[in-house]
């Protein structure tokens, strides 16, 4: 039976992205929209997790007027230490998604904001458990990248109008999400351009629904099971690399 939230939501993720991929048509290719994408909304995914972490600890408390989006980065910098040891990340008030976004359109050194944010959000897991997760974490994304323009008032352009799009996005609070938005985006994504750019999308990602088939194949006559684990094997055929994929349940 067809789940109809989940379709219509995975519908509605689709026609955003492509809506970003054609605002930014002729400038950035497939492959490196690609992590543009996925870049800006997992900065927008980590910004609100951690709005979200914070202010319903404060609801919590009895102050549920309080919104760390709207706290001085003087003020917030007194958390950093115990948010970084909670959540293995911090980000200033004025370096979260939302912030940066309203600011952009009139942030002439747009480029340089967004780098510095991402600077500091890999800098902050530092000496943290989650140090290894954050480390590089935006090295793919090129603030000033000729790709984006030949200025960088072209540049900064293009980067509005990314912000813009994934902050449009309607992603919901992820707890409520009936999907997978980062992994269906990227499944969406890779479809759309993996060929293009001289690569098999099968040997990054394997769809959802396989995913699920061979989850249900893996686990046909068992009462418990306490993992599943998906093989990928590349067969050599008449010189050509295909991929096979198959799975089973322990």
């Amino acid at each position: 039976m067809v789940d109809t939230k989940k379709e219509q939501e995975r519908e509605e993720l689709h026609r955003a992205i492509w809506a970003i991929a054609d605002e930014l048509r002729g400038a950035v290719d497939g492959w490196d929209f690609k992590n543009y994408v996925l870049g800006t909304m997992f900065y927008r995914y980590i910004s609100e997790n951690l709005c979200n972490y914070i202010n319903s600890g404060e609801a919590d408390a009895g102050n549920s007027d309080f919104d760390f989006a709207k706290m001085p980065d003087e003020d917030a910098e007194e958390a950093r230490d115990g948010l970084v040891e909670e959540k293995g990340f911090f980000i200033l008030p004025s370096e979260l998604f939302c912030n940066v976004r309203a600011n952009a359109s009139n942030d002439e050194n747009l480029n340089e904001t967004l780098e510095r944010v991402f600077r500091h959000i890999e800098e902050s897991a530092k000496g943290s458990e989650a140090e290894s997760d954050f480390a590089g974490l935006f090295d793919d994304y090129d603030v000033n990248s000729n790709k984006l323009g030949s200025t960088v008032a072209k540049r900064n352009e293009k980067l509005v109008k990314l912000l813009n799009g994934v902050g449009e996005m309607n992603l919901g609070d992820v707890k409520d999400h009936s999907i997978d938005a980062f992994g269906d985006a990227y499944e969406y994504l890779m479809t759309m351009y993996a060929s293009n750019a001289g690569k098999s999308g099968g040997e990054f990602f394997t769809p959802a629904d396989v995913s699920e088939l061979l989850t249900r194949l893996g686990t046909v006559g068992k009462t418990e099971i306490n993992k599943v684990y998906e093989i990928i094997m590349l067969i050599w055929s008449q010189g050509i690399g295909k991929i096979k994929k198959c799975a089973f349940a322990v």
